[in-house]
């Protein structure tokens, strides 16, 4: 990995982590001066965990599907498309040898 992705993954993490920090440290203060009841806290905690866990998802499917755009458009086949071809090129073989 280069040295310049390394640092934006980093830096990328760095500021999840911290906005979590944040966030966390503001729900507290918020049960703390009674704003929200403790079970509220853990309700607002866990739907911004959900929403970054679609997020999240959201963004492996997109990646998932560009990589395999580009490799289309390099020529390779999938392995669902290998396999089809493999069956295939099996019962030609079997046609053939049976004769």
């Amino acid at each position: 990995m280069s040295d310049l992705l390394k640092k934006g993954f980093h830096l990328g993490l760095g500021a999840a982590i911290s906005g979590k920090e944040k966030f966390e440290k503001m729900v507290n203060e918020m049960v703390k001066h009674g704003d929200v009841s403790p079970s509220q806290a853990k309700t607002m905690i866990n739907s911004w965990i959900s929403k970054g866990e679609n997020v999240d998802k959201e963004w492996s499917d997109h990646s998932k599907a560009k990589f395999q755009d580009r490799m289309k458009e390099l020529g390779f086949v999938s392995k669902e498309e290998y396999e089809l071809l493999e069956a295939r090129i099996q019962r030609l073989e079997n046609l053939y040898n049976q004769r």
